[in-house]
């Protein structure tokens, strides 16, 4: 299954012209703690399947993890359910931190 890509270059672009997007990080509480992007909602990984309601399924939908693996993971499920436009932000938090 192929998951489209997104870079945290592109992200904090379209942030930075004021764009509102839709962005869930998956990451684990102790994670988020750490500093999430700003506009992000948090859902932990294990929690998706019942928080599912609360994703904003119109457009695009930006998943989020520490490295991208586990982002990657949450579109390929979310994509078996049939659900439009997800992107996997490259790179996780740690490409952003990098920005």
């Amino acid at each position: 299954m192929e998951i489209e890509q997104i870079q945290p270059e592109e992200i904090k672009a379209r942030l930075e012209r004021g764009e509102s997007l839709n962005m869930i990080d998956v990451r684990e509480p102790e994670e988020v703690a750490l500093g999430m992007i700003p506009g992000a909602i948090h859902i932990p990984l294990g929690q998706i399947p019942e928080r599912l309601e609360e994703i904003e399924q119109t457009g695009e939908i930006i998943m989020i993890c520490r490295s991208g693996y586990r982002s990657e993971r949450a579109c390929e499920y979310m994509t078996q359910l049939g659900i439009q436009g997800l992107k996997n932000m490259e790179g996780g938090m740690l490409a952003w931190s990098q920005l």
